[in-house]
C-alpha cells in the first residue's frame, strides 16, 4: 500500500485492483484450442486501469462457471445445458452482417440479422470461454468481425435509439469475452462502437430524439446507459463511464434512479415507473438496470447500493406485483411531447395488469448480487428467480425481439454460493442505514405476506418485446415462452399517439 492510500481509501476499484495483481498468476488457465491473452483477462487491470474481462462475467465468474459445469453441479448444469441445445449456440453458426441495419416502422427493416448473430456471437464465446473449444471461439471472432467489417449506418425510425442500445451493450459484452482472441480485430470493432452505437445512445440520452427528456418511458434511457457503459468499458475510456454512472444517478429522463422508481412506499417497495404502463416493459427495464449495476460492479462502481438500495427497493415491488401479490400505487403523470410542436400528460393511477406475470431471464443476476453477494433479503426477487429458473437466452423464448432483449442464461453465469464473496462489502454510495435494516426496509417481515395471495385475475403473460407487434404468450405450467413471429412491439403504447415524438 502506498503512503497516500490509507485504509479508509480502498473503494471497491482499489480492492478489485489489488486483487487482481493477486490473481493474475492463480487465474491463468490453459485453454484447449484457441488463445487468449489472459495477462488482459485478469478480474483486475493491476496498473490501475479497467478490469478485463469486466462487463457481465469477469474472469473469477468464468472460472466459476467452467469449475461448476465439469462438476456437473447443478443449477450450473441445467443452464449449461440451456445453452449447449440452442441452435444459436452452435459452432457452424454463419454471420449475415449488413451494411446499413434498419429499425422501425417506414423502414426496411432488417435488424433481426443482427440480434441473431449478437447472440451466437455471445453464446459461442461463453462456450469457448467455459469448455476451452476452439470452435466455439473461432464461431464467435469470424461473427464480431464479420460485422466490424461491413456494418456502416443504423437507421430508422426512433426505434433505432432502441436497436443502438440493446444491441450495442450486447454486442460489448460479446466483444470483451474474446478480448485477446487470435485472430479477433478488437480495434476495427472497438471503431464500430465507437462510431455507430455509442454516439446514438449518448445523443439520446442528451436529447430525447428531440423530445422532453420525460417523453420516453425509463426503458429508453436504460438501453442507452447500458450502450454507453459498455462502450466505455471495452474501450477503457473513463469519460465515458462517468457519463452513463452520473446519468443513471442524475439524468433528466424517467430512467435515472429517482425517475425510474418514483417512491418509496412505506414499508420499504419502491415504485417502479413502468409498472403503471405494463410488465413486460416494467420487467424489460429491471433488466436493464441490473445490466447496468453489474457491469458497474464489476469496474468497482457500486450502483446497485446506491441511494440506500433504491434499486432493490424497486426490483421488490416489481417481482411482487407480478408474483400476483397486491403492491401500492401512487398516481404518477406521464408529461410527453416535444419543445415547440406539443404537448400532453397521462396520469396512471394503478399497477397494470397488463402482460402481468411476465417472465424475463434476467432474475438470476439481480438475486444473486442481494442475496448471495450482500446476504440482503429479496424474498420477491428470489421466488421470481426460482419461478424461471434455468434461464435461457436468445433463442429459448421464439424468434422475435422480445426474446433477445436481455443476452440471458443467469443460472449459469450469475450463481454462485452463499456469500462466496470474500471481499469487504461495499457501502452504499449515499448514506445509508446497515445491511440488516436495509433488508428488513427492503421485505419487511423477509418472506411474502400471509394475508397476500396470488391475484384472481393474474394471467402470465410472456417476454415484452421492444418494437411494434409482437404477439407474446405464456405457457405458465411447463414454463415455456413462446413468442409468435410477427412485427415487433417496441417500448410505446398501443394507442394513437397523435405524433412520431410521442415516446414509449
Amino acid at each position: 500500500m502506498s503512503q497516500n492510500m490509507s485504509p479508509q481509501m480502498l473503494n471497491r476499484r482499489s480492492l478489485l485492483q489489488i486483487a487482481g495483481g493477486l490473481a493474475t498468476s492463480v487465474g491463468a488457465v490453459a485453454l484447449t484450442g484457441g488463445t487468449v491473452a489472459l495477462g488482459t483477462g485478469t478480474a483486475a487491470a493491476a496498473t490501475g486501469g479497467f478490469a478485463h474481462p469486466g462487463m457481465l462475467h469477469t474472469q473469477a465468474d468464468l472460472d466459476r462457471m467452467a469449475a461448476k459445469v465439469k462438476a456437473a453441479a447443478q443449477p450450473w448444469t441445467d443452464g449449461w445445458n440451456r445453452l449447449a441445445t440452442n441452435s444459436v449456440s452452435q459452432s457452424t453458426w454463419k454471420a449475415n452482417p449488413q451494411a446499413t441495419v434498419y429499425r422501425g416502422a417506414g423502414s426496411p427493416e432488417n435488424y433481426a440479422a443482427m440480434y441473431y448473430d449478437i447472440h451466437a456471437a455471445y453464446q459461442n464465446a461463453l462456450r469457448w470461454r467455459i469448455t476451452g473449444d476452439a470452435a466455439h471461439g473461432d464461431a464467435a471472432r469470424d461473427i464480431l468481425n464479420a460485422w466490424s467489417a461491413k456494418m456502416k449506418t443504423l437507421a430508422g425510425s426512433g426505434d433505432r435509439f432502441i436497436a443502438a442500445g440493446i444491441y450495442g451493450y450486447q454486442f460489448a459484452n460479446a466483444a470483451e469475452l474474446m478480448r485477446g482472441y487470435n485472430g479477433f480485430d478488437l480495434d476495427r470493432f472497438k471503431a464500430m462502437m465507437l462510431t455507430i452505437f455509442y454516439p446514438m445512445s449518448s445523443d439520446f440520452l442528451a436529447k430525447h430524439n428531440g423530445a422532453f427528456a420525460t417523453n420516453y418511458w425509463g426503458s429508453w434511457d436504460l438501453l442507452s446507459v447500458a450502450c454507453v457503459l459498455s462502450v466505455g468499458i471495452l474501450c477503457d475510456d473513463q469519460a465515458k463511464v462517468d457519463e452513463a454512472v452520473t446519468y443513471f444517478k442524475t439524468g433528466a429522463g424517467n430512467g435515472s434512479i429517482k425517475h425510474l422508481i418514483t417512491e418509496i412506499h412505506p414499508g420499504g417497495l419502491g415504485q417502479w415507473v413502468e409498472v403503471g404502463r405494463d410488465q413486460g416493459h416494467a420487467t424489460l427495464g429491471v433488466g436493464l438496470a441490473g445490466v447496468i449495476c453489474e457491469m458497474a460492479w464489476n469496474q468497482g462502481i457500486d450502483l446497485y447500493g446506491y441511494d440506500d438500495n433504491r434499486l432493490l427497493k424497486g426490483i421488490e415491488y416489481v417481482a411482487k406485483w407480478n408474483l400476483g401479490y397486491d403492491v401500492p400505487y401512487t398516481p404518477w403523470t406521464w408529461n410527453y411531447g416535444a419543445p415547440g410542436v406539443w404537448s400532453g400528460s397521462q396520469t396512471l393511477t394503478a399497477a397494470s395488469p397488463d402482460g402481468r406475470g411476465a417472465a424475463r431471464p434476467i432474475w438470476e443476476m439481480i438475486y444473486n448480487h442481494y442475496v448471495n453477494r450482500r446476504e440482503l433479503a429479496a424474498p420477491y426477487t428470489a421466488a421470481t428467480a426460482a419461478k424461471v429458473r434455468p434461464e435461457g437466452g436468445g433463442g429459448n423464448y421464439g424468434g422475435a425481439s422480445g426474446g433477445f432483449d436481455q443476452l440471458g442464461y443467469g443460472t449459469l453465469t450469475f450463481t454462485r454460493d452463499k456469500a462466496i464473496a470474500t471481499a469487504a462489502k461495499p457501502m452504499s454510495s449515499a448514506a445509508s442505514a446497515s445491511a440488516s435494516a436495509a433488508a428488513v426496509a427492503v421485505s419487511g417481515t423477509g418472506s411474502a405476506p400471509a394475508s397476500a395471495s396470488p391475484s384472481a385475475g393474474s394471467t402470465g403473460a410472456a417476454l415484452a418485446t421492444t418494437g411494434a407487434s409482437d404477439t407474446v404468450s405464456y405457457a405458465a405450467g411447463a414454463g415455456v415462452l413462446a413468442v409468435a413471429v410477427g412485427g415487433v412491439l417496441a417500448l410505446r403504447g398501443r394507442r394513437n399517439r397523435g405524433s412520431a415524438h410521442r415516446g414509449e
